[in-house]
C-alpha cells in the first residue's frame, strides 16, 4: 500500500513546489496536496494565473518522482444561511477539482455542509443542501477525470466538551449518502480521528470501515486523538487502537493510499525538525502498513 501526507505545514515553512520535494526525497510514494488557502489573495491558486501554477507544480513532481494521490479543497464547503459565503466558495471547490486534475490526483476531499443542530439520523435540510451541492460539483468532476470524497464530520458542544453528530458521522448515515451519488465520480475518505471521537455504540472507526467496505472506502485521513478533540496527531501519541484500524482495514481488503492527516505532529517541532518528523511519521506509516499483510 502506497503512503501520503499532506503539503500543507511544510508548504507553509518552504513553500508548496518544495514541499512536493522534500516530500519525495523522505521517502513518501504520494502526496495530500493542501487547498485550504486558495481563497486568500495571496495564493496563486486563487488567481489568474492557476492553470500554470498547477503545471508547475506537476512538473515539479514528476522530476522529483511523487504522485499526488489527492487533494483537499478548502472548507467549509458551504455554510448555512451565509450565501455571500457560498457564493464565493463555490467556484473555488471547481478550481480545487480543475487543479486536482492537473496534479494527476485521482481524488479531491471536499467536505458536505453541516448544520449545527443537526439530529439523530436523517436530517431533511442538511441532506437536500448536499445533494445540491455535489450535484452541482459532478459535471467538473466528470470534465477533470476527478472523484470527489465526501469526509465523515462532527459538530462540537464547546459547553459538554464533546463531538456531536453531523453529515456522515454515523454509518448508516455516511453508506446512505454515498450510495445516494454515482460511484463512479463519489467515494469515501474516512477521517478516522472523526470517527474516533464519535462515543456512540457500533460507531468506531473500525466500524466505519467495516460499514463502509470495499466498494466505497477509496481514501483515508489517518491522524490519532484522545477520542474526544480533534488533535490531528501522529499514531500511537494518543488513544485510537491502531490494531483495530487496520485489521477493518485488511477486513474490507482497503486498496487506497494511506495517507497522512496529521501535521498537528509536526507544528510541535522547531522548523529545523519538521522534515525528520516527516521522516518518522513515513516509518510509522510503513510499520501499521507492514500489519496488513501479518497473519
Amino acid at each position: 500500500m502506497k503512503i501520503s501526507t499532506l503539503t500543507d505545514y511544510i508548504a507553509k515553512i518552504y513553500g508548496e513546489k518544495e514541499a512536493i520535494r522534500i516530500l519525495a526525497d523522505i521517502g513518501y510514494d504520494c502526496f495530500d496536496f493542501s487547498m485550504f488557502d486558495i481563497g486568500e489573495d495571496h495564493h496563486p491558486i486563487g488567481g489568474d494565473h492557476y492553470v500554470e501554477y498547477a503545471k508547475e507544480l506537476r512538473r515539479t513532481a514528476d522530476e522529483a518522482g511523487i504522485v499526488c494521490n489527492q487533494s483537499h479543497a478548502p472548507f467549509p464547503s458551504f455554510i448555512p444561511g451565509d450565501s455571500e459565503f457560498n457564493e464565493r466558495m463555490f467556484p473555488l471547490l471547481v478550481r480545487a477539482i480543475e487543479v486536482t486534475g492537473i496534479l494527476g490526483g485521482t481524488n479531491v476531499i471536499i467536505h458536505p455542509a453541516i448544520y449545527p443542530d443537526y439530529g439523530e439520523g436523517h436530517d431533511s435540510r442538511c441532506w437536500e443542501t448536499n445533494m445540491k451541492l455535489y450535484q452541482d460539483l459532478l459535471p467538473y468532476a466528470k470534465k477533470y477525470h476527478v472523484k470527489i470524497a465526501l469526509e465523515n464530520m462532527f459538530n462540537w458542544d464547546g459547553e459538554s466538551d464533546r463531538a456531536l453528530p453531523a453529515t456522515c458521522s454515523m454509518p448508516q448515515d455516511f453508506v446512505k449518502y454515498l450510495d445516494a451519488l454515482d460511484p463512479e465520480y463519489f467515494i469515501a475518505c474516512l477521517d478516522i480521528g472523526h470517527a474516533a471521537m464519535q462515543k456512540r455504540k457500533n460507531n468506531t472507526p473500525a466500524d466505519m470501515i467495516r460499514a463502509l467496505g470495499h466498494d466505497r472506502l477509496h481514501a483515508l485521513h489517518v491522524h490519532d486523538n484522545d477520542k474526544i478533540h480533534d488533535l490531528h496527531n501522529l499514531p500511537f501519541t494518543q488513544k485510537i487502537e491502531w490494531n483495530e484500524v487496520m485489521t477493518a482495514l485488511r477486513e474490507i481488503d482497503y486498496d487506497g493510499v494511506f495517507t497522512f492527516e496529521a501535521d498537528s505532529f509536526l507544528k510541535q517541532l522547531p522548523d529545523e525538525l519538521v522534515c525528520d518528523g516527516s521522516g518518522f511519521m513515513l516509518k510509522v506509516g510503513k510499520y501499521l502498513v507492514g500489519s496488513l499483510s501479518e497473519e
